[in-house]
């Protein structure tokens, strides 16, 4: 396990480090960053100045190599619009997108993990057809329309819940659903196709033989196993809730990153777009290193392949 771990750390500082990298590249290919702070007709003695602040009178490969020389110490530099540290800006919106992540993913598992077990048993047709319509509409309907749509009914029809902002919980709500639907509706197939798998399984009809009640075997053993698969998808999910919180908290006007960075982007800030992507980076990684982890505490057909070497 010691060594299914190790090959997972360096495989996180790989990915991290290609991610920055393929964002600078990029960003630097889109054009002159320069452009984004020089304005037009400006004297080109204060042009030169202020290439030379920012170093980007230096090649691209010196560029590139204080970049990742700085990165590892945290540092980012000053956003270009604020004047701020870019760490200190990300970080300080970090919690508010964490927020809206985790109660997104609570979501989908309340809706996803009942409603997939009861559908994949095949003996109640009224939640297989409510699974099924879940998981079609979930996949189907992108964030920001559902999140819309969500704004239209609840806040300016009812008025039962705010548009925008975040103002405690009744704010979270309408994000977080938008947020959820998607991973809620892919969960919900994976934990299906798992317990119509597990129901088949000879312990499953040995404990059927023994005359134990359905519901325990249902919620026990049947359940219980099913959810194994979702323990290891749950990584992809956290890496899609962190990153799909961008569309969303635009929508919603939901101060976390994902709205930073897209003021970032508007403006080409450069530090602040680079800080965001190192840190979701890590959010995505850890998420799954995570749920590997939860995995292999879980299976102990898993830890005994990692123990045996077969986990890489």
């Amino acid at each position: 396990m010691a060594r299914a771990l190790a090959t997972r750390l360096i495989y996180t500082m790989l990915v991290v480090l290609t991610a920055m990298s393929v964002v600078f590249l990029l960003l630097h290919l889109s054009g002159d960053p320069a452009d984004a702070l020089i304005p037009p007709g400006s004297n080109p003695d204060d042009v030169a100045a202020l290439r030379a602040k920012f170093g980007l009178d230096k090649s691209l490969p010196e560029q590139y190599l204080d970049y990742m020389r700085n990165a590892a110490r945290g540092d980012f530099g000053d956003s270009w619009r604020s004047g701020q540290p870019a760490m200190h800006l990300v970080l300080e919106r970090l919690g508010a997108t964490l927020l809206l992540a985790m109660t997104a993913f609570l979501i989908a598992l309340a809706v996803a993990l009942p409603l997939g077990v009861v559908a994949g048993t095949g003996r109640y047709r009224l939640a297989g057809w409510l699974a099924s319509g879940v998981g079609v509409l979930g996949q189907a309907l992108p964030a920001f329309w559902l999140g819309t749509v969500l704004i239209l009914f609840f806040s300016v029809r009812l008025g039962w819940m705010p548009s925008s902002g975040r103002e405690g919980f009744r704010s979270l709500l309408l994000p977080a659903v938008a947020l959820a639907a998607f991973p809620a509706a892919t969960l919900l197939r994976l934990v299906r196709v798992s317990v119509a798998d597990v129901m088949g399984a000879d312990y499953i009809r040995t404990a059927n033989a023994k005359g134990l009640p359905g519901r325990l075997v249902l919620w026990r053993h049947i359940a219980r196993n099913a959810m194994l698969p979702a323990i290891a998808y749950a990584g992809v999910v956290g890496g899609f809730l962190v990153a799909g919180a961008v569309v969303v908290e635009s929508v919603f006007a939901w101060p976390g990153i994902g709205q930073l960075a897209l003021q970032s982007v508007a403006s080409r800030d450069l530090p602040v777009i680079q800080a965001f992507v190192a840190v979701v980076a890590v959010l995505i990684v850890l998420a799954n290193l995570l749920s590997e982890l939860v995995a292999l505490l879980a299976d102990p057909r898993l830890r005994e392949a990692s123990a045996s070497g077969a986990v890489r």
